[in-house]
């Protein structure tokens, strides 16, 4: 059988998933350009081909009505935000996909985070690099209170990670997550209630129209000034201009993003402010978690082509 289009450029410049794909599919298209390809430029790249292996390229209706050979869809990474399924769905295109393979790399990235915000790691670190001896040691991740907005595969795994910490945990989630409250000692309770108790703010949701732009001033307004945001799931639940705007009058504290609207966001306001941490989307990355990921696409492959 005909190999796959691969189309993530992360996957492609993995050689450990690179190789163990070709093992199965020799003839496998690899992106050598090493960049994310989009549009017309996703078209011409997988056209001709059963079956892609996508990343966070944005698989849309336009693109796929342009690919009618496609049959397969094997998704590299968790968010399904970037495919349109009904579209796949209306054209019996089958989706590849496993959520929660890359949990472990972004609930401890959050947990990183968290440590970082609490004890004023990343400030006096920055500070100390321009010749400033800055002493403020900030408070205790231990005891606080946590609030936890979405609690899926990543919520969960990092209620287990926060369980040294003795910390309060909340959880706002559209399910009901009584089981998992009385596992850890959490409280599930509403969006208002979460805002107001939480030292420490993560959101792990999906982006959907509920949950786009949901961090907009209103929210911002209903935390304590003292509290941080975390964000490792998806850049567009975040307003960006009003959380800019909450950062520089101090509606908060600070914040920690992996995640923005546009990416990259080399050019980003929200990276010259001095309380906001800033890396590039590399909650999900951890070399054990892009193995992960990549295995579970190869895998989703091979037994669609009944290998």
């Amino acid at each position: 059988m005909q190999g796959p289009a691969v189309a993530s450029p992360s996957f492609s410049k993995n050689e450990t998933l690179v190789d163990e794909l070709i093992a199965i599919f020799p003839d496998a298209k690899i992106n050598l350009e090493g960049r994310i390809l989009g549009g017309d430029e996703l078209v011409e790249y997988c056209r001709g081909y059963e079956s892609i292996i996508l990343g966070t390229e944005k698989l849309d209706d336009s693109v796929i009505e342009r690919l009618p050979e496609l049959q397969f869809v094997a998704k590299y990474g968790v968010g399904l935000d970037n495919v349109d399924q009904d579209s796949l769905q209306r054209r019996g295109i089958r989706l590849g996909w496993s959520g929660g393979v890359n949990r472990r790399s972004v609930s401890e990235m959050a947990l990183a985070f968290m440590i970082g915000l609490s004890r004023n790691l990343f400030l006096t670190s920055q500070k100390l690099k321009n010749g400033e001896w800055d002493k403020r040691g900030g408070f205790q991740l231990t005891e606080k209170t946590v609030g936890i907005i979405g609690c899926g595969f990543v919520g969960e795994d990092l209620i287990r990670l926060l369980e040294p910490f003795q910390c309060q945990i909340l959880i706002c989630d559209i399910l009901d997550k009584s089981e998992l409250c009385s596992l850890y000692s959490a409280r599930q309770v509403s969006m208002e209630d979460l805002l107001a108790e939480a030292d420490l703010v993560t959101l792990h949701v999906p982006l959907t129209e509920k949950t786009e732009g949901m961090v907009n001033r209103d929210f911002l307004a209903r935390m304590k000034r003292q509290a941080y945001l975390i964000n490792t799931s998806r850049g567009g639940v975040i307003n960006e201009a009003a959380l800019v705007e909450g950062l520089k009058t101090g509606a908060i504290a600070g914040a920690a993003i992996d995640v923005y609207q546009r990416e990259p966001a080399s050019d980003n306001p929200l990276l010259s402010l001095p309380n906001l941490i800033g890396t590039p989307h590399i909650g999900g990355n951890a070399r054990e978690a892009v193995l992960a990921m990549g295995r579970s696409a190869i895998e989703h492959l091979r037994v669609w082509a009944g290998l």
